[in-house]
């Protein structure tokens, strides 16, 4: 870890000398370090799919799992799995416009709007379609809820909420309790209100900003810069969305206004399951946006230490290569968004998991690392890899995921995601106890982070996920306790979070993120040498998925 004077050191060689040793893992900060200096350096030029970046990423981290003595672990014995991923980049729009009772009213890409698309088209072309507000835009049956309400929208766009219809409820207020209380459910992200807006048949979605609820301000909304990425779909699987994003708070309150609707009482409205989709009345949008799109082959690394005994049944530890790329530059002149903490950290962090572990006995069960591309672009890597994976599912004991570490210092606790989940949080718990910290559940679990990284994907296909990831509460700081732990976070997520200045600093204290790092290698390890299979807790969505399969394991 950096050490930056007399008073750190020893200050480190205390926490060193009266942190409990872990048995089965314990990383080197120095070698993660030099990781991720080099996978944020100008050279990597942002690690976006599709780039001399992603070549250059690629190179290096198959070299490295060759170093360490992996196995390759991808499909016909080869070190990555092709993704096939279509690439879009919105130029600047002829036409962006609501029509209004009170006139037009154009909109700003960036300003006012932010949209893309995952068509294959070389023009996004909206016209004169019909403007229907849908509340939260939930079908859930099992919930007793249903905002659309039988609504036609093919040819229409729709706006939505962020979020799901508890965000806003109070206490005792109806229908707080339905959807998770403050915790979010799938429903309420972003990606299920498009994919629920094309099943409807809609050309257009936006969905109103909010910092509080989407849990990020617009600047993260508008970093991608127009671009955007999905897996490539046959003509029959397209999307029917011509353009998809958001509307910032400001113009959809004037927009609403405009036609006579208060958006803070329809807000309230939405809130009730008898809620009725809301037509703005004489509003209607055009676009008219040229699209540049292509295909490109992205990658998913895979290595592997073989199992002895079991070699069929497979550890997953995983996290993301990719980062934003080239972007304007920022004050100082940065013009990469290298993502040194999301998520180099995160693949020099399973890097150096795979040398620990290989330079032990060799697993009763197989381990896979892996390095998933177009993490940012929506989980396609992942999402790719579960969709068509190299080993069964149903054998797959568990993915554990790095996505962000805190590099404030060591910590008293560790941050669970997703309390409730799955047997995952009893063995983090455990081991957690032997590093003298404790467990502390995520501090604003309403922000769905649960569903934003790349163990989702095999979440929702029903196999046991574990994820750390060190925006998703305050850790208690050694040094400053949970005040530092938030001001960490604040600082992070405020000005460095998809932007040029997520780069590495000698300022990072690698304390806490060593901690982490050891935990989850340590329970990947365990579970590597054992006969057990975490299981999914009652009440979780995805236990009924994993249960169909059961007896295909031992």
């Amino acid at each position: 870890m950096p050490i930056k004077s007399p008073t750190a050191l020893a200050a480190a060689l205390l926490f060193i000398c009266s942190s409990p040793v872990l048995a089965k893992v314990s990383v080197d900060p120095d070698r993660i370090v030099a990781d991720v200096k080099t996978l944020a350096s100008d050279t990597f030029e942002g690690r976006a799919p599709g780039t001399v970046g992603e070549e250059r990423t690629i190179g290096y981290i198959i070299a490295r799992m060759q170093d360490t003595g992996l196995e390759p672990a991808g499909p016909d014995g080869q070190w990555v799995q092709t993704v096939p991923l279509l690439h879009t980049t919105l130029q600047p729009a002829r036409t962006m416009a609501f029509t209004t009772p009170a006139g037009a009213m154009p909109v700003a890409q960036a300003k006012d709007v932010y949209v893309s698309t995952v068509r294959p088209d070389d023009e996004a072309v909206i016209a004169k379609a019909p403007v229907v507000f849908i509340g939260y835009g939930v079908d859930a049956p099992e919930r007793g809820w249903d905002d659309f309400k039988g609504a036609d929208l093919k040819g229409k766009v729709v706006v939505f909420l962020v979020n799901d219809p508890d965000f806003a409820a109070t206490k005792g207020e109806a229908p707080h309790g339905k959807f998770g209380g403050r915790t979010m459910t799938y429903y309420g992200r972003w990606t299920y209100k498009y994919e629920e807006a094309a099943r409807q048949g809609a050309v257009g979605a936006l969905i109103v900003h909010e910092t509080e609820a989407a849990g990020y301000g617009w600047n993260v909304v508008v970093s991608p810069g127009g671009q955007n990425y999905d897996i490539v779909r046959k003509p029959e699987d397209l999307t029917t969305l011509r353009l998809q994003g958001w509307i910032s708070g400001d113009a959809a309150k004037d927009l609403f206004a405009k036609t006579g609707l208060d958006l803070a009482k329809l807000r309230a409205d939405a809130r009730k399951a008898n809620f009725k989709p809301v037509t703005l009345k004489g509003v209607t949008f055009d676009a008219d946006v040229p699209v540049q799109h292509e295909q490109i082959a992205s990658h998913n690394v895979l290595g592997r230490i073989p199992g002895t005994s079991h070699p069929d049944e497979v550890v997953m530890l995983g996290a993301h290569w990719d980062a934003y790329g080239k972007g304007a530059p920022d004050a100082q002149g940065r013009i990469y968004r290298a993502g040194a903490n999301d998520d180099a950290l995160g693949i020099g962090a399973i890097l150096d998991i795979a040398r620990v572990m290989k330079a032990g006995p060799p697993p009763q069960r197989s381990v896979v690392f892996a390095a998933w591309t177009a993490e940012e672009r929506g989980l396609l890597g992942s999402e790719y890899y579960a969709a068509n994976p190299v080993y069964p599912l149903d054998k797959t004991v568990a993915n554990l995921a790095i996505d962000i570490l805190q590099t404030a210092g060591a910590a008293n606790d560790v941050v669970l995601v997703g309390k409730g989940q799955d047997t995952l949080e009893d063995d983090m718990a455990r081991v957690a106890a032997t590093q003298g910290r404790t467990v502390t559940p995520e501090s604003l679990p309403e922000r769905g982070l649960f569903y934003r990284a790349d163990h989702f994907s095999f979440a929702k296909r029903g196999v046991p996920v574990m994820l750390l990831m060190g925006i998703a509460g305050a850790a208690d700081l050694r040094q400053g306790g949970r005040d530092a732990g938030q001001a960490w976070i604040d600082a992070y997520t405020g000005t460095c979070y998809h932007q040029a200045c997520d780069a590495w600093s000698d300022d990072w204290d690698m304390a806490g993120a060593v901690q982490d790092i050891d935990l989850i290698g340590t329970i990947g390890d365990e579970l590597a040498n054992s006969r057990r299979w975490p299981e999914w807790k009652a009440g979780s969505e995805f236990k009924a998925i994993r249960d169909q399969s059961a007896d295909r394991r031992e």
